[in-house]
């Protein structure tokens, strides 16, 4: 009798084990590459996880808020994914770069061209988003996922501090305060880098130098002692 309540609650806690790690707690999320800061541009991820034991995701469609419109938003290509970038016309142009900006884009959709999303997997979709707007603490990206057996999923309710996250939150991308470099965090970040690594290579060139320099004097010694250990020798036999 106790073995056989012990079994059952044993698979009783292994359903509640399953049921709270599934995927049902997964969902579309956009995560930053780097800083992305207001006013100025950011690489970030479309993160879409396969939410489906039974069918593999085909279709991404990521829309932009048009109370926020960006200018700029340029997908990096993914293999096995076509992507098509949407733009419409603005009621109040933008001015970027001295530039009078007429359209600006509004959704971005990624359509299997021979990949798929399949269970218990997920893909990164790369996205270069810029320029940032400066009046808002944050942008929502409402998106839709569909499956090959023609399901589809809208990620499109926004979340609201303090509440409970809704069944299908909208991606979120947080944006931080302006740091007065427009080109964002990546292009400095890159450039910092690159001269990190000259210096890299210059103390390594530098540390590889000085051995030999020391070997290419002690050779010298060596061969000096040698000759003159020879003249010293053929003297000695002379005598």
């Amino acid at each position: 009798m106790n073995v056989s309540r012990i079994a059952v609650a044993g698979g009783l806690a292994l359903s509640s084990v399953a049921l709270l790690s599934g995927p049902a707690f997964a969902h579309v999320s956009v995560q930053p590459q780097g800083e992305a800061a207001k006013g100025g541009y950011a690489t970030v991820n479309v993160k879409v996880p396969n939410e489906r034991d039974n069918a593999s995701t085909v279709k991404v469609e990521v829309n932009f808020p048009a109370d926020h419109p960006l200018a700029s938003v340029m997908p990096q290509p993914v293999p096995g994914w076509k992507a098509v970038v949407t733009k419409s016309a603005l009621a109040k142009p933008l001015e970027l770069h001295g530039k009078k900006i007429t359209q600006a884009v509004t959704k971005v959709t990624w359509t299997s061209d021979g990949a798929k999303i399949g269970a218990g997997q997920f893909q990164q979709f790369p996205l270069s988003l810029g320029q940032l707007p400066e009046d808002t603490d944050q942008l929502v990206l409402k998106a839709v996922q569909t499956y090959d057996n023609n399901e589809v999923v809208r990620w499109i309710e926004e979340p609201k501090e303090g509440a409970a996250e809704p069944q299908n939150p909208a991606p979120v991308l947080k944006l931080s305060a302006a740091t007065g470099d427009h080109h964002g965090g990546g292009a400095a970040a890159d450039d910092k880098a690159g001269h990190d690594d000259k210096a890299a290579h210059a103390e390594a060139a530098d540390s590889t130098d000085t051995p030999a320099r020391v070997l290419g004097v002690v050779g010298i010694l060596v061969g000096v002692a040698g000759v003159a250990f020879g003249v010293l020798a053929g003297r000695r036999r002379s005598a």
